[in-house]
C-alpha cells in the first residue's frame, strides 16, 4: 500500500464525510461500487487519476485538494521518503466542527478564540517541559 494513496484515501473519506455523502453516493455518481469507494478511502486502491477527477467533481473541490499539505517528512528530494499530511485535521470531525464554529463568530469574538487557543498550547507545551526535565 502506497502511501499517498492512504492519504489521499483519507480525505476524500474527510470530505465525503464533511458532506454527508454516502459511499454508495460517491459511487454511484463516479460509476463504481462502495466496495471501490472503501478501497479507495483505505488505501487499497489506488484511484486513477480520471477517477479522481470525478470524485472531485462530485465532493465540490479542486483535484489539488487531495494533495494539499502533504510533504516529504525529511524535507529531502527522496522519492521513498515517507510523506507527512499537514492537513490531517480534516479527518478529524470535532476540528471540522471547531472550524465551522470559528467561521460563524464574528472578527472580533474570532481573535479571542485565537488567543485563548494560543495561550492554551502554549501552556500544554510548557507544562509538557518542565514534566520532561
Amino acid at each position: 500500500m502506497n502511501k499517498i494513496d492512504v492519504l489521499v484515501g483519507k480525505r476524500i473519506r474527510a470530505r465525503r464525510h464533511a458532506m454527508g455523502i454516502s459511499q454508495s453516493e460517491l459511487g454511484d455518481a463516479i460509476g463504481v461500487k462502495f466496495q471501490q469507494i472503501q478501497k479507495y478511502e483505505t488505501g487499497a486502491n489506488r484511484v486513477s487519476a480520471s477517477r479522481l477527477w470525478a470524485v472531485a467533481e462530485k465532493l465540490g473541490v479542486d483535484v489539488v485538494y487531495f494533495f494539499e499539505g502533504i510533504k516529504r517528512s525529511d524535507g529531502t528530494d527522496d522519492v521513498a521518503a515517507d510523506p507527512i499530511d499537514n492537513m490531517e485535521f480534516l479527518s478529524d470531525r470535532d476540528a471540522i466542527e471547531m472550524m465551522e464554529l470559528y467561521r460563524k463568530l464574528p472578527n472580533s469574538q474570532r481573535s479571542a478564540v485565537l488567543a485563548f487557543m494560543r495561550s492554551m498550547v502554549m501552556e500544554s507545551h510548557h507544562n509538557l517541559s518542565v514534566a520532561n526535565s
